[in-house]
């Protein structure tokens, strides 16, 4: 089975796209990092919000299906991970985002790599930068942890652990509840459960204290490829997602619960029931914003089609494989799922 890494060797990225800003060394927002006016406007004023779900709801189920379907996204409470797990992986985060800059880049991701400190993916698609620093962890993170902290990386490592098998679990749960709530077989529910075991990934985020936070972007728009992300926000403010007929609405972070959101791979299995959700980053408040992204998504090789049908439906996108829809996808982002329509 392909692992998901391997699908990123043949899309390397330029240098420049993949070194953050030194941060600490800026007192006023560089012109490559101002964004227009533009970019932040259809802010929804209404107090909206994507739904909430309890898991131990009898009709969870049925309720993050239609949370699905109307907004992509949800988030899910009493889902067992203890908050003290939260914690630490935020605590982790922080040492590692408050090393110095040269001594970050020490755990660089390589052009080809996917794994490491640096930029987001979706840099080269924007001709401004993100006010936005990034540590990707596919399986174990001693490697890079070795590069940061030389005698001292092993509770970085075993938090990091920890929190990969947890947020595993709950994606496992989570996908045998949308996938059921879409009436597909459980064989093609095991079929694609299983083959998403070990194509995951964490992502840390920071977004560091900024000093004109109403003219930077955190993270541009854009949609995640995975099957399913699943993520924990600090208690700033910042993520947003955007609802046809509404415009942007901020996802405030609330103690213990978790933000779902819809994939590409989900989208297209669904057969675009389920959109996959266009979300962005914007920097409301001068303080340092955390959050932790997991990835659930499928082996490189596997090819993923419309499940969802019934004998009134017919697929709207033609099967291809996860590696051939990331590469598309990282010639075309927002384009991609378009590329793949039948």
């Amino acid at each position: 089975m392909s692992t998901l890494s391997e699908a990123y060797r043949d899309l390397p990225h330029h240098p420049h796209h993949i070194v953050p800003l030194d941060f600490d060394s800026v007192r006023t927002l560089p012109d490559s990092h101002v964004w227009p006016p533009t970019s932040h406007a259809f802010e929804s004023e209404d107090r909206l919000s994507i739904p909430s779900v309890d898991l131990k709801d009898p009709d969870a189920g049925e309720l993050i299906g239609h949370a699905c379907k109307a907004w992509g996204a949800f988030q899910v409470t009493n889902h067992d991970i203890p908050l003290d797990l939260f914690h630490e992986v935020e605590s982790e985060a922080r040492r590692l985002f408050s090393l110095p800059t040269g001594q970050k880049l020490k755990a660089l991701r390589s052009p080809g790599g996917a794994t490491g400190y640096g930029l987001a993916r979706i840099s080269p698609f924007f001709n401004k930068y993100m006010w936005h620093e990034g540590f990707t962890i596919m399986g174990s993170s001693i490697d890079h942890a070795r590069d940061l902290w030389p005698n001292d990386y092993q509770r970085f490592c075993d938090v990091m652990e920890d929190y990969q098998k947890k947020m595993k679990e709950l994606a496992i749960t989570l996908m045998h509840l949308v996938l059921k709530s879409l009436d597909i077989s459980e064989e093609e529910i095991s079929r694609v459960v299983s083959a998403g075991g070990d194509s995951t990934a964490l992502q840390l985020n920071s977004y560091p204290l900024c000093p004109d936070p109403n003219r930077a972007m955190g993270l541009a728009p854009h949609t995640d490829t995975s099957l399913l992300t699943i993520l924990h926000q600090s208690t700033v403010n910042g993520l947003q997602i955007f609802k046809e007929g509404v415009g942007w609405v901020l996802v405030s972070p609330t103690n213990g619960s978790l933000v779902v959101n819809v994939g590409d791979l989900l989208h297209i299995l669904s057969n675009a029931q389920f959109p996959s959700v266009l979300h962005r980053v914007v920097m409301k408040e001068n303080q340092q914003r955390l959050s932790l992204a997991y990835f659930y998504c499928l082996p490189s090789d596997f090819h993923i089609s419309p499940l969802a049908l019934n004998s009134t439906q017919m697929p709207l996108y033609r099967s291809v494989s996860v590696r051939d829809y990331i590469g598309i996808k990282a010639k075309n982002l927002e384009k991609a799922l378009s590329l793949i329509r039948i």
